[in-house]
């Protein structure tokens, strides 16, 4: 008897934050040929169904970009309350 739990999916983007001395942070979006391609608007960004799909994608960028997973919502949220 296999027992599946259902796990529902949050849509994520992928985000990287800037330093000091550095890139401003951004966020991926891929553009037609597959190419990470770094925006600052997250609205831009490619949204990924799930934060797995996400965190896959960015641990399979360079790892200079330092680029992690983000729930959506989160980084919306966060946007509305600076405005």
């Amino acid at each position: 008897m296999s027992m599946q739990h259902s796990i529902p999916a949050h849509p994520a983007i992928v985000a990287k934050g800037g330093s000091i001395g550095a890139e401003a942070a951004g966020y991926l979006t891929m553009d037609a040929s597959g190419r990470p391609i770094w925006v600052t608007d997250p609205a831009l960004a490619t949204a990924f169904a799930s934060m797995r799909d996400a965190t896959r994608a960015a641990l399979r960028l360079p790892s200079s970009d330092r680029a992690y997973g983000l729930p959506l919502d989160v980084e919306f949220g966060a946007m509305r309350a600076a405005a």
